[in-house]
């Protein structure tokens, strides 16, 4: 049974209705929606055609003309093979091409699979090959990491961003042609619009399936909840790549038809100048980007009167930024936000105003959402009391890609499993105490030290490993490993080498601790990671 509007959001949700979606799920969605991703941006157009969609550096693009050029680069799309369901590979980072492609994909009914350009070959050659994708899209840049044809016979076509390279075709040659562009494909609303891969802790990627009915639905929950309409304006300081790029940001301004500028790096004072000179009304951040443009000696300089929406999420936010943030910008409303991949981005989102009276909450959950706080037997437990939150609704997704075993352990009957402990109080307010999944939280790029530890057991000179998570200041925590040698003789740099082309570059242990005694365990022989964790230095010893 769903449960009732919570009191903060009450009045400010559209018509709701149970619908059934998915086989056997029953779920609370908008009665009044658009039916695809590409229908927000074709209704992004019948309000504000002429109005800024994207912003880059030099580029400004209409959304009238957003439409016409991701037309052209479907129409390109469509001579290269892709057709509905075709999965195309976005390896790019944060560019007006990714979202050109992004919507030409969803006018064909194709799949886009953003992956973080920071992969290396071995995880790109693992994710390319897992979905079977026929096109990629690519930074030029890093042509020199991707898999070589032979390993991907699936991938037809290469195309290359931000110059030329051997091998793949210059994007701009995907926008030429006479050719008409395709009528935007009949897609199901629980089709998959998107598989954005995220890692579990077998240490190999799941690819969640994010659909249309689910991305609609969140893009609806943040455009409301939020408030946001045509004069609103955002910054994207986080990658595209990840669901809240791509939802939070692309989704959502689509949706509401206003202007996204796109960073291509957060650097704190490239963002403030932006924010300025743009007018910035509204963004979502880590809490380490925020701290980060207060240290900025200009700040309080700086004309950012428009600010008004903070969002944050992936990592708590201090209480002395919380401060410093609401003495310096009055008008600006934080929001914490919490969600996942597997929930297309926000399940819970702090009501505007609520922040300073509870701190400790990732805040309520929206119209569509129902969350549900369950004990290891999975029996719902009382409010107040912790166990592991399960969260349902029609942005949830329906499984993974090709992964029907994940699947069948993560999700009951309709409930995504998040391996968060939390609890919710009495008023609705939702608490994320801890982790189930042994996670570390770097500046919300989250890691599964399973993945770093496999890596390290490859090294010749490993015995055994253990890779915990270390309190940091500034990004929440840094990864530290523990490595038990074979024999002496082998260092951190050596070490620190054999990770870099093996893991992205936020994976690689920053510190170390090395040693020739077998590391604590239970009488299990399961490692004591708490242990570790309590036994760090205060001073790194090995910083790479």
């Amino acid at each position: 049974m769903s449960q009732s509007v919570h009191p903060d959001w009450a009045g400010i949700w559209p018509a709701l209705r149970q619908e059934a979606h998915f086989g056997d799920r029953v779920v609370s969605c908008f009665a009044e929606r658009p039916p695809s991703l590409h229908a927000l941006l074709e209704e992004a157009v019948a309000r504000n055609a002429e109005g800024e969609a994207l912003v880059c550096g030099e580029r400004r693009l209409s959304w009238r003309a957003l439409l016409d050029e991701s037309a052209r680069a479907a129409a390109g799309l469509a001579r290269r093979g892709v057709g509905r369901g075709d999965r195309v590979a976005l390896l790019l980072g944060n560019r007006i091409e990714f979202v050109v492609t992004l919507f030409a994909a969803a006018r064909l009914g194709a799949i886009a699979v953003p992956i973080g350009t920071r992969e290396q070959t071995p995880g790109l050659a693992y994710l390319l090959g897992h979905c079977a994708a026929v096109l990629l899209v690519h930074e030029a840049e890093l042509a020199p990491l991707l898999p070589a044809a032979a390993d991907l016979p699936a991938l037809r076509v290469r195309i290359a961003a931000g110059g030329d390279c051997a091998g793949s075709e210059p994007f701009a040659v995907l926008l030429e042609g006479a050719a008409a562009a395709p009528a935007p494909a009949a897609v199901a609303e629980e089709d998959c619009a998107a598989i954005l891969y995220t890692s579990g802790t077998t240490g190999r990627p799941k690819g969640a399936m994010l659909t249309h009915l689910g991305l609609v639905h969140s893009a609806m929950h943040y455009q409301i909840a939020m408030a946001l309409g045509p004069e609103d304006c955002s910054i994207a300081a986080v990658p595209l790549s990840h669901v809240t790029g791509l939802v939070a940001l692309i989704a959502t301004m689509a949706r509401c038809a206003g202007k996204l500028c796109i960073m291509p790096a957060f650097k704190a004072a490239d963002f403030i100048a932006l924010a300025e000179r743009e007018r910035m009304t509204h963004t979502l951040m880590v809490p380490a980007m925020y701290n980060l443009c207060l240290l900025q000696p200009d700040f309080e300089q700086r004309e950012l009167g428009s600010w008004r929406v903070g969002a944050y999420g992936g990592a708590p936010m201090p209480l002395a930024t919380i401060e410093t943030l609401a003495q310096r910008l009055p008008g600006l409303t934080l929001m914490n936000c919490y969600g996942s991949t597997e929930t297309t981005s926000p399940a819970t989102l702090m009501p505007a105003g609520r922040t300073a009276q509870h701190l400790a909450s990732v805040g309520t959950r929206l119209g569509c959402v129902e969350i549900r706080v369950m004990d290891e037997a999975g029996r719902e437990l009382p409010a107040g009391e912790t166990g592991e939150i399960w969260i349902h609704g029609p942005m949830v997704v329906p499984g993974y890609w090709n992964n029907p075993e994940a699947t069948a352990q993560h999700f009951t009957a309709g409930f995504w499993h998040s391996g968060d402990l939390g609890a919710i109080d009495a008023e609705g307010y939702v608490r994320v105490v801890d982790r189930l999944k042994d996670m570390i939280n770097r500046g919300g790029y989250k890691i599964y030290t399973i993945e770093v530890e496999n890596v390290l057991y490859a090294h010749p000179a490993v015995q055994e490993c253990a890779v915990v998570a270390r309190p940091c200041p500034v990004l929440g925590e840094r990864v530290h490993a523990f490595v038990s040698l074979k024999a002496p003789g082998t260092g951190a740099d050596e070490l620190a080498a054999f990770c870099r082309p093996r893991l992205s570059d936020y994976k690689c242990p920053e510190t170390w601790t090395l040693t020739t005694t077998p590391l604590p365990r239970n009488a299990n022989g399961k490692l004591l990671k708490r242990a570790l964790r309590e036994s760090i230095p205060p001073e790194p010893e090995r910083r790479t």
